[in-house]
């Protein structure tokens, strides 16, 4: 009240104090009102209101609580019998600022016939429900002005088309584009302009472009939307084109116009490119926006000097008062390694939001610093701001890309489900893979079938995670029939079919998934040819492999990779063709690493090939000291020829080297919890239980044995 008497009494002179706290049947109210009214015409009542209307409206960003007088504003017109559309606008955009909808459809339904012939009172409804996002009323204020037989002007069918593009529905769209043609809008500005948006937003950057080169007049603001809808739907060159041609027709571009395009090439992964624009924004004297710095700040990630040199922008620019650009450092840190300035970056943040968190706890996962994540991530719970799918999806990430921490994934998994956070598409793929990791069926089948309750079994990151774990862990069927329901295929899905049938032996599964993704039109990519290869070397399939390593050559034009080299030195190797593996080696354009020579050591230790062992290991110890398993090799292959001396001194050389042999492991799921067991390491199953069933089947087993030579000796056959 205090507020509102301070603005009647800037802005309203005439009325005195009192008359605010009045009501229509109060001698003072009858006194004083008319004395005002009579001290101003009409529109001179109208203006005073508008004024303090007006400034209500500005002071909203202000803190104060200008509820209350907003609805004493509207008393007092309402008792002076002021209604009309402008200050009806007037009142709906206060409510609207206030955030008080229904207060301001309220204004709206209430007001005079007469005012529903303006296109402004109209528009303020509009702009209403658009600022809140009530995006389904503002198309049914449309409707409601469709049938009343009033047309939106250029300004409130903007508002229009925007509701129908965030509601998604193009159809509805196209046929709002129709109205706006038949009402003659079609060349209006802002109409346009709001169309090439509205069309970009679709992904139909070719209608967006069709609506922009049949304007008349262009703005600036239609440029920077068109360069914007290429950058959104990840056409950088598209982008790139546009701005050329801005530049052509004699147009300066702004700042608005190189953030967009610098986010064009970020989106596309063209970090080089994203730098020259940037640097070249800045030789041609264009300030950098927060918004653009913060691009190209993502765009730095694996270039330590770029993040430095622009950070040093960040400072000299004023930047770091912009928290979204700080959350972008951190990140930028984080995925370059640099956790210690990341930490600083966090630690001098005057407010965290919970991105700056999720920053922080990333940049510890990205780094393998599980414990410092999980740490920050309890520091997140016990702080304001709580964490959210994403917080969660970071902590996970970090845990399951970590080759000890695997069963603690799953652990968290379920911590996240006990808190009611939902996961989202992403944190699903990454359980999934830690499921086909440590073969845990049961658990991803209750993953599969959580992910089918929160309808994204149908995504493709969800449905080629369910594919691989299944596939991996041996359920062939249901992997094949998931494969077999995609409505649409991507490389990953290919090639995960062609790892799970090839891991597991079955290379003639796997190479009929390979031709029939070639007869499909789809092109294999490295990753295909190292997961068909594989297959055939551990399915003895040389003349397959032959075949199609020389087709990734000579047909798709892939330059062999050293992976693939590995891949036919297995091959050759364990098909006893020592020699061949030999000339693959030496065919290398490329100096062979450790794992191409450890195939052809495993080749010489499977074919007991002693000689051609000995100095396969030298080069591998020649490349990698820490080659723990190349040595336990050339040990056994030593102690199975009856080298014992040998064997022992190998053994010595590598224990001496600080080498330790990490034990194998196998694992079973029992109550839903994974159990892991290597020799020599005590295990948490109940001990008597375990040896009684044990006991149980070797007697079984001696039965169904002396069963079985009984009924041999019946039939007087030799046993």
């Amino acid at each position: 009240m205090t507020l509102l008497l301070l603005l009647q009494q800037r802005f309203f002179p005439a009325l005195p104090r009192s008359f605010l706290y009045a009501d229509c049947n109060s001698n003072l109210y009858r006194s004083h009102f008319f004395q005002a009214i009579h001290t101003q015409s009409n529109n001179g009542v109208v203006d005073s209101f508008d004024r303090l209307l007006q400034h209500c409206i500005s002071s909203i960003d202000e803190r104060f609580d200008l509820v209350r007088p907003v609805k004493q504003i509207q008393t007092q017109i309402v008792l002076t019998s002021s209604f009309s559309a402008f200050l009806s606008a007037r009142l709906i955009s206060a409510y609207a600022k206030l955030s008080l909808l229904n207060d301001a459809r309220k204004v709206f339904d209430k007001c005079p016939s007469d005012c529903f012939s303006s296109s402004l009172f109209w528009n303020s409804m509009l702009r209403a429900y658009v600022s809140a996002s009530s995006y389904e009323d503002a198309l049914g204020l449309y409707s409601q002005m469709r049938r009343l037989n009033v047309h939106p002007d250029g300004f409130g069918f903007p508002l229009i088309i925007k509701s129908c593009a965030m509601r998604g529905d193009i159809r509805l769209c196209k046929i709002v584009h129709c109205h706006a043609i038949q009402m003659g809008l079609s060349n209006n500005l802002h109409v346009s302009n709001e169309l090439v948006g509205m069309y970009g937003e679709f992904g139909q950057t070719e209608a967006a472009l069709k609506v922009f080169d049949l304007m008349p007049l262009r703005s600036r603001v239609s440029w920077n939307v068109m360069i914007s809808c290429f950058s959104k739907n990840y056409d950088c060159d598209g982008a790139y084109g546009m701005l050329c041609r801005m530049e052509n027709e004699g147009w300066e571009l702004n700042s608005v116009t190189w953030t967009s395009l610098i986010s064009s090439f970020a989106r596309c992964g063209h970090y080089d490119k994203t730098w020259e624009l940037y640097v070249l924004m800045r030789e041609k004297g264009v300030d950098a926006t927060a918004e653009s710095i913060a691009v190209v700040i993502s765009a730095c990630a694996g270039t330590p000097i770029r993040g430095e040199i622009v950070h040093s922008h960040v400072i000299t620019g004023g930047f770091e008062k912009y928290i979204f650009v700080s959350n972008a450092l951190i990140s930028m840190y984080g995925r370059n390694g640099a956790v210690e300035k990341a930490e600083y970056m966090f630690s001098v943040l005057e407010s965290k939001s919970l991105v700056s968190w999720n920053a922080l706890i990333s940049a510890y996962a990205q780094s393998g610093l599980c414990d410092e994540a999980f740490s920050a991530f309890q520091r997140l719970k016990n702080s304001i701001v709580k964490p959210n799918v994403v917080s969660w999806t970071a902590l996970i990430n970090a845990f399951a890309a970590s080759g000890q921490h695997k069963y603690t994934t799953l652990e968290l998994f379920r911590c996240m489900q006990f808190d009611q956070v939902l996961a989202n598409v992403v944190t699903v793929a990454s359980v999934l893979s830690v499921c086909a990791y440590l073969s845990a069926l049961c658990f991803g089948r209750e993953i599969h079938a959580r992910t089918v309750r929160l309808l994204m079994d149908k995504e493709m990151l969800v449905t080629n995670g369910l594919i691989n774990m299944y596939m991996k862990c041996g359920s062939f069927r249901t992997g094949h029939s998931l494969f077999e329901g995609m409505n649409f295929r991507d490389i990953i899905s290919w090639n995960v079919m062609i790892t799970g049938y090839g891991m597991h032996g079955l290379g003639d599964e796997a190479l009929k998934i390979f031709y029939r993704m070639v007869d499909d039109g789809v092109k294999p990519d490295e990753v295909t040819f190292v997961a068909v290869l594989s297959a055939c070397s551990h399915s003895g399939l040389v003349v397959e492999g032959r075949e199609i390593f020389d087709r990734m050559i000579r047909e798709f034009g892939i330059e062999a990779r050293v992976e693939h080299y590995a891949c036919m030195v297995d091959l050759f190797g364990r098909a006893g063709l020592v020699e061949e593996a030999g000339r693959v080696l030496k065919s290398m354009h490329m100096e062979p690493n450790a794992p191409v020579w450890g195939a052809l050591l495993n080749s010489c230790e499977m074919h007991k090939d002693t000689d051609s062992a000995e100095v396969t290991a030298a080069r591998i110890f020649d490349l990698d000291t820490q080659a723990t398993g190349s040595y336990m090799l050339l040990s056994n292959l030593y102690a199975a020829s009856g080298r014992w001396d040998e064997s022992a001194k190998v053994r010595v050389s590598a224990r001496m080297r600080g080498l330790r042999k990490i034990a194998g492991q196998s694992w079973i799921e029992v109550k839903k919890k994974v159990h892991s067991f290597s020799a020599g390491k005590a295990f948490d199953l109940d001990t008597e239980e375990l040896h009684g069933v044990l006991e149980d089947l070797k007697m079984q087993m001696v039965m169904d044995s002396s069963v079985s030579q009984g009924r041999l000796a019946e039939e007087g056959k030799d046993v």
